[in-house]
């Protein structure tokens, strides 16, 4: 049993379960699940639902829901669209908790309108809903399996979720066939009601789970889905496997921000941010929960590789390099433990090369070694084949170093390379629950992610920073503009809300006349800039509308003819407010810092480099909100350009501590302020440590009104 919320676990760990829809016909979904449920071992009570009544698969059936007389915690629901809605209401009243819609038939086609009123029913009743549009589920600690799925289910320590029917049929076999046991495996469907979340919630606690397996295609509500990854990631690793990579429908042509914010790239990030494993493929995904399943924790950071060919331990080491996997490099260290079974001309450096003359005794040895030799943490075992080794003889002696690595909790992973006897080895071993692949980058690459999750598992808690803001202010400037019938700020209304957040900006003033522009440029100081201020032009660079590093007045009033001739020309009907002076600011790493609320994951920031060419080097990163100040600068490394923060070429390092404080200070202004969707300081020029760094310019767009969705600016 597990300790979860008595809620959630009465669907895992049910007293009862009906199937709705039960039949005597054996080409039919409802006699496929009672036969599952009662070749699974299940131990509670059984209630066929079928409207004749009669004896199903030896099971006497009720002809209603109503004629049940015991206690049920789970109905699955097999019959057609038109009737499920009724099934759901009679459920509710008889107070069955959890109803697993097998029926399609819904939103998927479109049919949006039924899907509503079923869960509106279910929450009516206080009932919730799995699906609708899914194959049911598998229980390990009910030895239940309530699906129409295969009826043979290995049991073990993977759990997995899954939005896709078809695959998650699939990896059942799969799973078998991988010789990777499941704890359960459930199928989401529509996510109508009960999403990844609920079920995260359950698995998170559930002492038979040791690994967590996600397939998603979208995400409803990303917000509850961050907070559910971060309290299971805490406490064991959570594999993802994500499609739908495309960015269409991600782009909003008023902001930087909204236009590289990818649905991919944003899913990428907040994944990283929760410390979840992304698998690229279904193969890579199995592959890890298989490892993450029964290979022990790594002690510490050592790793070694062992092999019979040089050119597989520089793929190996390559390997390493990529996925982060320390090699260990103590020479003296490695050849005291290695040189016994070392030939005259093989080598302990790491890679321990074996040679192409190795034998089984030379491997038996080298994995005996590096099991009792503290100072190493994990072992990659290569093997390429030879005449000079027999895989038939060569694979039990492997099964056999696979077994002790565990028993001494040490992770240990293999990659095989040769032909058709050595695929039989590379089965032999799979079948055995070893850790094996065909290529050494795909072994190294599993042993990565146990690194990586024992990393983050070190990691001490981080409490979230809110900063505290003039909200009251922000709030007002920004129904100051709606009532302007504005969806976006002026440049000046957005200087007054850098100000109320307290985001340091160069001194500016708008001036409406040539002379007021040379008073004000005088009262800052020369150098200054020029910008146009119009409701209209939100790209100001490319309207012509700016005028840059003027030394003089005369300079400052052909800037001023020069801006407003040029967005004339080129936006002639746009309304022209002014021009701001501004600071001219001195020159520092260019950086882009914004927020907004994004269709999955609710507030989110970004970070990374700046300037007239953010949208071209793409060079950015995402945070779901609100974070910690560990997360804000985990930010500033992500990108490829952090280099230039640290400082190059001689240059003094770049004020990182100010930079994690604009981002915590842009995100406030979402956290705090509902009438802001959309916020964007490009560039923030970073200077050198100590020195600070400036919000150049801000692009601010306000949600629609209540209901609505963001706004675009016009």
């Amino acid at each position: 049993m597990s300790d979860a919320p008595a809620g959630i676990s009465r669907l895992f760990e049910p007293r009862g379960v009906a199937v709705v829809g039960a039949s005597p016909h054996p080409d039919k979904i409802g006699n496929r699940i009672v036969a599952n449920i009662l070749a699974g071992g299940y131990r509670g009570r059984v209630w066929p639902v079928n409207p004749k009544g009669g004896t199903i698969l030896g099971v006497p059936a009720v002809t209603s829901i109503d004629a049940i007389d015991g206690p049920v915690d789970v109905a699955a629901i097999a019959i057609p669209s038109d009737r499920v809605h009724d099934a759901v209401v009679a459920c509710g009243k008889k107070g069955i908790p959890y109803l697993l819609v097998i029926t399609s038939g819904f939103s998927e086609v479109g049919n949006v309108a039924e899907e509503r009123r079923i869960v509106a029913a279910a929450r009516e009743h206080g009932v919730r809903v799995v699906g609708p549009n899914i194959f049911g589920f598998y229980s390990v600690t009910a030895s239940l399996n309530a699906s129409f799925g295969p009826k043979d289910i290995r049991p073990g320590r993977v759990a997995i979720v899954t939005q896709s029917g078809a695959l998650g049929v699939a990896m059942i076999g799969k799973t078998a066939a991988e010789k990777i046991g499941l704890s359960a495996i459930v199928s989401v469907g529509n996510k109508a009601d009960v999403d990844e979340a609920d079920l995260l919630e359950y698995f998170r606690d559930h002492e038979g789970t040791r690994v967590i397996l996600l397939y998603v295609e979208g995400v409803k509500d990303g917000e509850k889905l961050v907070r559910g990854l971060r309290a299971a990631t805490a406490r064991k690793p959570v594999v993802v496997i994500k499609s739908g990579r495309s960015k269409r429908g991600a782009v909003a042509a008023a902001s930087h921000t909204g236009s590289l914010a990818g649905s991919d790239e944003i899913f990428d990030d907040v994944m990283r941010q929760c410390r979840v494993l992304r698998a690229e493929t279904v193969k890579e995904a199995l592959a890890l929960c298989k490892l993450f399943a029964s290979a022990p924790a790594p002690s510490g950071e050592n790793a070694v590789i062992v092999t019979n060919a040089g050119g597989m331990g520089v793929l190996a080491t390559d390997a390493c390099e990529k996925y982060g996997v320390r090699l260990y490099d103590d020479h003296e260290e490695l050849r005291r433990v290695f040189a016994p079974m070392m030939p005259a001309f093989g080598s302990t450096k790491n890679p321990i090369d074996l040679t192409g003359q190795a034998s089984d005794k030379d491997y038996q040895g080298a994995f005996r070694a590096a099991l009792a030799e503290p100072k190493i943490h994990a072992v990659i075992g290569l093997y390429c084949e030879t005449a000079m080794l027999d895989v038939a003889r060569t694979t039990p002696l492997l099964v056999e170093a696979d077994a002790a690595f565990r028993d001494g909790g040490k992770p240990l992973v293999f990659s095989m390379y040769g032909g058709e006897r050595v695929e039989q080895g590379l089965a032999a071993l799979r079948g055995a629950g070893a850790s094996a692949f065909d290529e050494p980058y795909d072994a190294v690459q599993a042993l990565g992610a146990l690194f990586r999750h024992r990393a983050w598992a070190a990691e001490p808690p981080e409490p979230e920073v809110v900063p505290e803001i003039d909200a009251a202010r922000i709030s007002a400037i920004a129904e100051k503009a709606r009532a302007d019938g504005r969806r976006f700020l002026l440049a000046a209304e957005a200087a007054a809300v850098l100000d109320a957040a307290g985001i340091p900006r160069p001194k500016a003033r708008i001036a409406r006349r040539i002379d007021a522009a040379v008073g004000f440029a005088t009262e800052i100081g020369f150098p200054v800039v020029l910008k146009v201020v119009s409701r209209d032009i939100l790209h100001k660079s490319d309207a012509g509308g700016v005028a840059l590093d003027l030394d003089n007045a005369q300079e400052v009033v052909d800037g001023f003819e020069a801006i407003l001739a040029n967005c004339r020309a080129r936006a002639p009907k746009a309304r022209i407010d002014g021009v701001e002076v501004c600071e001219m600011v001195a020159k520092g790493v260019e950086t882009i810092v914004g927020a907004r609320r994004d269709a999955s994951f609710g507030p989110v920031a970004m970070f990374g480099l700046g300037g007239v060419y953010v949208e071209v080097m793409k060079d950015v990163t995402f945070r779901a909100l609100p974070f910690g100040r560990r997360e804000a600068r985990g930010m500033l490394k992500g990108i490829r350009s952090y280099p230039l923060l640290l400082g190059v070429r001689g240059e003094a390092p770049r004020d990182r501590d100010t930079t994690v404080e604009t981002i915590l200070r842009v995100g406030a202004i979402l956290e705090r302020c509902p009438e802001i969707s959309d916020i964007e300081v490009n560039p923030l020029v970073v200077y050198e440590q100590g020195k600070g760094a400036r919000a150049v310019d801000a692009r601010i767009l306000l949600v629609e009104a209540p209901g609505g969705r963001a706004g675009s600016g016009g």
